[in-house]
């Protein structure tokens, strides 16, 4: 414990921390989540060396909620579960085995998880939650933002979200109709389920369908289609989409570089202000009926107190409850 509590001293320089966003609710709920169990704490620079507090309940590996949720939050995960348990980040990792957005509500709703950690979601899951009469309880945990991604040799640096639709839907068909060189762009898109096509969808679609895409234009994971945008056919024409998160503080965007939408630059700052146009949540979700002292129910509620949210902003996310600054280190 001593170990986590200087691990944690380093997560608490935040300062004080506000709840989780509870008026902010963008996704169906079927009815509110309770009020936390665990208190509060304020936290002040003088007690950064205090230990976070956790809930009272012991979390042992026997007990622990089964986790799932979006790719892009693992990191948190695996810092929710380490802290919990009072183990490493290497011992806890073993117990977080996330299967990708969409699919984590479906295994929530078969009883396959307990808890997610997770973005938006295809539209569809939730009439398939409806029709199976699944009543789930969701908060959101932090914000993030759908970014876009080229080579960073490409001389765009900016896209409006017109023109992005555009290329998206074939309309706009070579660089140097947006400012770039005279060469085709090749527009990688996210599989059907992805959380970041889900959010493509929304957040800038909208009824505008996408192109049909070929085959080696459609990427299975975040990580294929970074590698895809670094360099397909061995150019630096192509472009893509995936979270801010993940692209710049899981580092999966090197060699590539983060254009600007409408003329805002994506960072944690323009995020947490929502200056930045698009943006995402991150929830936490658990079966409406999980008891009182129900683990998946004690983890869920605890996230969203001050010491919740601690973590959530120690990881690098934009927690619900903050002005977005990053923890200092």
């Amino acid at each position: 414990m001593k170990q986590l509590a200087v691990l944690l001293a380093l997560i608490l320089i935040v300062g004080v921390l506000a709840g989780c966003d509870g008026g902010t609710k963008p996704l169906p709920a079927t009815s509110a989540a309770p009020e936390a169990t665990t208190a509060a704490p304020e936290a002040t620079t003088a007690e950064a060396s205090a230990e976070i507090g956790v809930p009272v309940f012991r979390f042992t590996r026997e007990n622990f909620p089964r986790m799932d949720g979006s790719t892009a939050c693992i990191p948190l995960a695996e810092a929710v579960a380490s802290v919990l348990l009072g183990e490493s980040r290497e011992q806890a990792a073993d117990l977080v085995h996330f299967n990708r957005t969409t699919q984590s509500f479906r295994n929530l709703k078969d009883g396959l998880c307990d808890v997610l950690i997770v973005g938006q979601p295809k539209a569809s899951v939730f009439d398939e939650m409806k029709e199976a009469g699944f009543e789930y309880e969701i908060e959101t945990l932090a914000r993030d933002g759908l970014v876009f991604v080229v080579n960073e040799s490409n001389p765009v640096d900016s896209l409006t979200t017109e023109q992005i639709r555009k290329i998206y839907t074939g309309e706009i068909t070579n660089w140097k109709e947006v400012g770039g060189n005279d060469a085709e762009i090749i527009p990688i898109q996210r599989n059907e389920g992805a959380g970041s096509q889900a959010l493509m969808i929304k957040l800038i679609m909208g009824d505008t369908p996408m192109m049909e895409a070929p085959k080696d234009y459609v990427s299975a994971s975040m990580g294929d289609l970074m590698t895809a945008v670094k360099s397909y056919d061995g150019s630096a024409n192509a472009i893509g989409y995936s979270v801010y998160y993940y692209a710049h503080d899981m580092e999966m965007a090197k060699g590539l570089k983060l254009i600007a939408v409408d003329g805002v630059e994506p960072s944690r700052e323009t995020i947490a202000s929502r200056e930045y146009p698009h943006l995402n949540d991150i929830y936490c979700v658990i079966p409406a009926d999980a008891p009182a002292d129900s683990p998946n129910r004690i983890l869920y509620e605890w996230l969203c107190t001050a010491d919740g949210q601690a973590l959530i902003a120690g990881e690098g996310y934009v927690a619900a409850g903050t002005d977005g600054s990053p923890a200092a280190n």
